[in-house]
């Protein structure tokens, strides 16, 4: 018997279960236990080291249906304590008997985890409080903070107040998707920069000035897209009276990345944009190349069409006028492309 001691988070019995499908250990034989503590303890199991070089995506026995994913997250923010049992089981025979289990909704299994996953959500106190006590070095997650069954306007309400990363802290408010529910066109950036963070709205500094006159000259209406970012706070340092924009880390991505999700479930775009290297790779993967695959009509599991193009900040760090100029003219070509693939 395995006993299994993780976080609460959906992060932490990924990684677990991972390692227990790549040792082939069943369902039966762990027990899942919830742990305060900051590492995975997986006792008897010897970990597959991955050869050099290789990524950080997911082991290849693992894959697994998009639903399935949107199911454990939801679960898994749950406050059940059976509910990791549950995924695993569920898991184990996806990966191993029977790939469409979920559309089976008698199965007793498929049933409690639908139960589950139609809870109110509960933000955990003892994880907000963690990543209080901690000032905020805990990454506890948004999953907790994300309303099941919920409008676009109340995912916008339920977003002001997220603590799942220190980025709230710091920043002024949150920053929240904008546009109809019904765009065709969903356009995902970076995070809010030093306006958007002020003014509580996205794309409407420098960057966004850029990306405007884009639109305007390939025939996009702004009004008509679903424009976003994949982090919700902006990230920045102070230098004087100014605040410098940062990168968000991968644990602040990978913490706000379940708004993202809830976003383009509601919208259902037919178009999603990638704007810049950080919401390509959260959405296309890691190995992703923005200056070498920009451009392309790709599939993705968030719209029939999906593409990946410069994000209208890196126009404004050209090095010189022809520097920027040359980027700006490629941006405006990949949406064209866009354009081109039907009105907004």
């Amino acid at each position: 018997m395995k006993r299994v001691e993780i976080r609460p988070s959906f992060e932490d019995w990924q990684a677990a279960a991972r390692a227990l499908l790549r040792e082939h250990v069943p369902p039966a034989d762990v027990v899942w236990l919830e742990s305060a503590a900051s590492q995975t303890v997986l006792p008897g199991l010897v970990r597959t080291p991955r050869a050099e070089g290789a990524g950080e995506g997911p082991d290849p026995v693992i894959r697994v249906p998009r639903g399935y994913i949107d199911l454990a997250r939801r679960v898994a923010a749950q406050a059940d304590p059976d509910r990791w049992r549950l995924l695993y089981e569920a898991l184990w025979r996806i990966v191993y008997d029977r790939r469409d289990l979920l559309s089976d909704e008698t199965d007793p299994l498929v049933k409690r985890l639908r139960r589950l996953e139609g809870q109110t959500r509960v933000v955990l106190p003892s994880a907000v409080a963690s990543a209080e006590e901690t000032g905020g070095g805990t990454t506890v997650g948004a999953a907790v903070f994300v309303p099941t069954a919920a409008t676009l306007a109340e995912l916008r309400q339920a977003a002001t107040q997220c603590k799942g990363c220190e980025l709230y802290r710091h920043a002024s408010q949150t920053v929240f998707g904008r546009g109809p529910a019904d765009a065709r066109i969903v356009c995902v950036g970076e995070q809010p920069g030093d306006q958007e963070d002020r003014q509580g709205a996205p794309f409407v500094g420098p960057a966004g000035e850029v990306f405007d006159r884009a639109l305007v000259e390939v025939g996009l209406v702004r009004e008509r897209l679903y424009v976003t970012n994949v982090v919700k706070h902006f990230k920045f340092v102070e230098r004087g009276k100014r605040r410098i924009h940062q990168t968000p880390r991968v644990a602040e991505i990978s913490a706000c990345r379940p708004w993202l999700e809830a976003e383009l479930a509601l919208v259902k775009p037919e178009v999603l944009v990638c704007l810049g290297a950080t919401a390509a790779r959260t959405l296309l993967g890691g190995d992703f190349r923005i200056m070498k695959e920009r451009g392309r009509w790709l599939e993705s599991p968030w719209a029939p069409r999906t593409m990946a193009t410069l994000h209208p900040s890196a126009v404004l760090r050209g090095e010189d006028d022809a520097a920027q100029a040359r980027l700006y003219a490629m941006l405006v070509n990949d949406l064209r492309e866009i354009a081109r693939a039907g009105p907004a």
